[in-house]
């Protein structure tokens, strides 16, 4: 059965950038009509009376495929604001260093400047390769850059721009051993990789619903561990900062309520999960590895069409799967904008109808062209990109 029937993606376009946005099922986004045609009918009623324990209860079905407690995890926007909550919440001392990989995503990797600029703490940029022959590249060279003086990781989960399944199994207590809080940008790991925050157990968490989970744009979760939460304001500051409830934490309060904001992705989560649960008879353990499965075939299709080798090993792919390609002309950095801009981007529309990123990395004009694989992709997209690219690059 055609499983791109439960999207309502453009038929006229091949998408393999489920990554950058994610792609939300019918099914949710008619939910979420629902829920956004209650709050009109009453808005009083909803902000006032309903929408506290409607997010407790999408709260709790979220930990649990999370593997976390409801009491350690809050909403946000998307996982950006959370990894800036915890970070301009900290305050840091004057030499203190701030571990950051190389393939951190951009915004995230500002945040961290941010506060380092602001604390005069310094921001230790640590090289990771790319290609790079396997996840003990990572540990290794991410711990030779630990000192005395180290405060604090952050880390991504899954890498954005080169696709990349970090080893935080290893290196989260590694850090932890060493003094070391741990901050994990998740954008891309729920819903992609078999997560589970009690097993990692880091200090804090950032993740995305809207991507893999497929929520409708505007969902994420901010998972802190109970005794730090007291110190993680939200980046807003609203009514919660002086309640006098003693029926829920402060944390949640704060970051529950921000001011009138647009409940309905987060209430759309529980929803998300289920549809997307039953895409296949084998649930969510089916879809990750059917997904990792059409990523690993559409690299392989690529690697062969671009004359070039797996940048790095099976064990380190979920369902993004980024190559080099060749460098971009000198000029066209003068049109790109921070997150796409690339000519080729739009050449690959324009003319094949192929909608993928073409990403900066590390810096122009280096370039990769990154894959994404949902269950709405098929072999043949790969086939068709891979078509082009010869076309290109011949």
């Amino acid at each position: 059965m055609e499983l791109s029937r439960h999207w309502g993606l453009d038929p006229d376009t091949i998408f393999l950038n489920h990554g950058s946005f994610g792609a939300c099922p019918t099914a949710v986004l008619e939910y979420q009509r629902e829920l956004q045609d209650r709050i009109e009918r009453q808005p009083v009623q909803f902000y006032v009376r309903d929408f506290e324990t409607m997010l407790d209860s999408s709260r709790t079905v979220l930990a649990a495929f999370l593997d976390a407690d409801p009491l350690d995890v809050a909403w946000v926007p998307n996982a950006t604001t959370g990894i800036n909550a915890v970070l301009r919440s900290m305050r840091f001392a004057p030499g203190d260093e701030l571990i950051v990989t190389n393939h951190e995503y951009g915004a995230c990797r500002n945040t961290l400047d941010f506060v380092a600029e602001r604390d005069g703490a310094r921001v230790v940029v640590v090289d990771i390769p790319f290609p790079i022959v396997g996840p003990a590249v990572v540990t290794d060279a991410i711990m030779s850059r630990v000192s005395s003086r180290t405060r604090l990781a952050l880390l991504d989960h899954v890498t954005s721009q080169t696709g990349l399944v970090m080893p935080l199994e290893d290196l989260v207590p590694l850090l932890k051993a060493r003094g070391v809080a741990t901050l994990i940008d998740g954008a891309h790991a729920p819903g992609m990789i078999d997560l589970s925050i009690s097993r990692l157990d880091p200090d804090y968490y950032s993740g995305n619903c809207h991507k893999w989970i497929c929520a409708p744009k505007g969902c994420g979760f901010l998972y802190v561990r109970r005794e730090l939460q007291q110190q993680i304001r939200p980046v807003t500051i609203s009514h919660g900062a002086r309640t006098r409830r003693t029926d829920r934490s402060k944390f949640l309060i704060e970051f529950d309520w921000p001011g009138t904001w647009d409940t309905t992705p987060a209430l759309c989560v529980s929803r998300a999960l289920t549809v997307m649960e039953d895409m296949l008879p084998g649930g969510w353990p089916a879809t990750r590895a059917a997904n990792r499965d059409k990523a690993l075939g559409g690299r392989r299709v690529l690697c062969d069409a671009l004359g070039t080798e797996p940048p790095c090993p099976d064990t380190m792919i979920g369902s993004l799967a980024a190559l080099p390609i060749p460098d971009a002309p000198a000029d066209a950095a003068q049109s790109m904008s921070d997150l796409y801009g690339d000519p080729l981007q739009d050449t690959l529309l324009q003319k094949w109808h192929i909608e993928v990123p073409i990403v900066p990395w590390p810096a122009h004009p280096k370039r990769l062209i990154r894959i994404s694989a949902q269950l709405y992709n098929n072999s043949d997209d790969y086939l068709q990109l891979a078509s082009a690219l010869r076309e290109l690059f011949p």
